[in-house]
């Protein structure tokens, strides 16, 4: 058994132990409202989830058996990442006037079609195909979780729940990716390297389906105009500090993460003799490097997300998203500094890169949470893709200037120390804050909510918050 592979079940006995504990420690919820609800979500998401991680896999490798040449595969790359921040906020902006169940359906409809592209060989088909992935993708990060918060404020469920949607989001997410990883290798043997993207079009089909017979409509402004739609999101992010930290922490630890993806594999794979003698001379040789179980390592990474999901409901239990967020993203500095500190040593650099998915899996619900709560209800979707344009600019940029391994980890470590000093600027503003503030006043007023002036309030100071927040929603 590879040491690979043996970090991965003592990882995996920590997650079920963690698991365990929480649902010991925390309340079970007893709402059967709640739960179908919480139920009909993940399962959407999780098809939705889906459709992407059978894909991932095994996009460079089609290319390749196409004929494309390594310049025309990172153009594509490049293409689906342009193609996102362009397009794709755009697109993903529509949500808020035309509806999120139907954005949601729109992102289904828009990756089985690029999916359908990954059967030609033709660069400007397959090119076709990531401007159309990349429109999707942004829907993906945006629609999903801007329907899911207004119906749970709509339908009058308690604010800490939503926590515990994201959560669970986030630990069914780790355990979709190692069963789509799976099941697109195996397809992928029997059928061939477009067979997984066949696979994904299925499970879009489904989760189509199931939107259209299980949600409910809601919107944020309908009579807003596209252009109103941005100055609005605009005016918000610019007016509302709080917003403004958000995109920049998002934008920051989110560069940082899809540069991860694409450096992890050089960084753990070890040096051959030659290759390090080619270092010392300055030549380049990539084709003499070692190999490394890929398939474990990711079952690895995706566990330590799992085990961040949980650690999340914990850390949310003692103290606010916006305390221990600042301590995650400073870790999470430290975890990336170590292939520049030490570079070639497997051992270090792995954990450090297990100790970096721990916090992912701590910061997707952590965000998601934070975005509940600061960001305005009618331009929600618009505002989180306007957050998506500097994420794919830092990634475009990094792509593009064939920088050197330890250059690329630098920056995503001063990326990372950044977002940690933006976190307290938002720790210091949310301190700020009176106590009986929870949701935006425009969210208040599109949900129908009672206002504070309406209710019998405590005045700041004399209640917890969360305590406070329970009697708003």
């Amino acid at each position: 058994m590879s040491f690979f592979l043996q970090v991965f079940w003592i990882l995996s006995v920590v997650c079920i132990i963690l698991y365990f504990i929480t649902r010991a420690a925390l309340p079970t919820v007893s709402d059967a409202n709640f739960a179908f609800f919480q139920r009909s979500y993940l399962t959407v998401y999780l098809l939705a989830m889906a459709g992407d991680w059978l894909q991932g896999p095994h996009v460079y490798v089609l290319y390749d058996s196409y004929g494309m040449t390594p310049h025309q595969i990172e153009i594509l790359f490049v293409a689906g990442f342009g193609s996102s921040m362009m397009i794709g906020t755009i697109v993903g902006s529509f949500a808020d006037r035309y509806g999120r169940r139907a954005n949601c359906i729109l992102y289904g409809i828009l990756y089985s079609l690029a999916c359908v592209t990954k059967h030609f060989a033709n660069f400007w088909v397959l090119m076709l195909g990531r401007v159309l992935g990349g429109m999707a993708t942004s829907i993906l990060y945006s629609a999903f979780e801007s329907w899911l918060i207004y119906e749970h404020h709509k339908r009058g469920f308690e604010s800490d729940l939503l926590g515990n949607i994201f959560s669970h989001a986030v630990l069914g997410n780790s355990l979709v990716a190692i069963v789509a990883g799976l099941l697109a290798q195996k397809v992928a043997d029997v059928f061939g390297f477009v067979a997984p993207f066949d696979v994904s079009i299925l499970l879009l089909c489904i989760m189509v389906v199931m939107i259209i017979f299980t949600w409910t409509e809601n919107y944020g402004d309908k009579s807003s105009s596209f252009r109103h739609s941005f100055s609005s999101a605009f005016q918000a992010i610019r007016n509302d500090h709080k917003i403004l930290c958000l995109g920049i922490i998002q934008s920051l630890f989110e560069g940082s993460m899809y540069v991860f993806v694409l450096e992890w594999t050089p960084a753990l794979t070890p040096s051959m003799p030659e290759e390090e003698q080619a270092n010392k001379d300055g030549i380049s040789q990539e084709g003499h490097r070692g190999t490394i179980p890929h398939g474990h390592i990711f079952a690895a990474f995706m566990v330590a997300i799992m085990i961040g999901s949980s650690l999340f409901k914990l850390l949310s239990k003692y103290t606010s998203v916006e305390s221990f967020m600042r301590t995650v993203l400073f870790v999470s500095s430290i975890a990336l500094a170590t292939p520049i500190f030490f570079a070639g040593n497997q051992l270090i650099v792995f954990a450090g890169f297990l100790v970096f998915e721990t916090c992912v899996g701590i910061f997707w619900p952590s965000l998601s949470t934070m975005r509940g709560k600061y960001v305005p209800e009618e331009t929600r979707a618009t505002t989180m893709n306007l957050f998506r344009i500097p994420l794919n600019l830092i990634v475009i940029f990094i792509l593009l200037q064939s920088l050197p391994m330890k250059i690329i980890f630098q920056c995503c470590t001063f990326f990372l120390l950044a977002a940690s000093f933006v976190q307290h600027w938002l720790y210091t503003l949310y301190e700020k804050l009176p106590k009986t503030h929870t949701l935006p006043s425009t969210t208040v007023d599109k949900l129908g909510l009672p206002k504070d002036e309406d209710m019998d309030v405590p005045s700041k100071g004399s209640k917890p918050l969360d305590e406070v927040e329970e009697e708003i929603v």
